[in-house]
């Protein structure tokens, strides 16, 4: 990510500072893509998708042994 940095001017007020760099902020679009990865979720690990594919599968496998057995339609 690249850093944006201002520096204050010869007789410049800290609110104009303050403006200059808030709008280099959004012209370099790192806010936009520090929100972006504020809610993105983090990926599963190998572990817990196999996990949750054995825990499918044997669901999958119950339901079929249940519906031969006419439990459910």
């Amino acid at each position: 990510m690249a850093s944006v940095g201002v520096r204050k001017r010869e007789n410049e007020s800290v609110g104009s500072l303050l403006r200059r760099f808030t709008r280099k902020i959004q012209r370099s679009k790192i806010l936009i893509e520090a929100r972006g990865r504020q809610f993105r979720a983090r990926s599963k690990s190998d572990f817990k998708k196999k996990k949750e594919a054995l825990k499918r599968i044997q669901w999958q496998e119950n339901m079929e042994r249940l519906r031969k057995l006419g439990k459910i339609e």
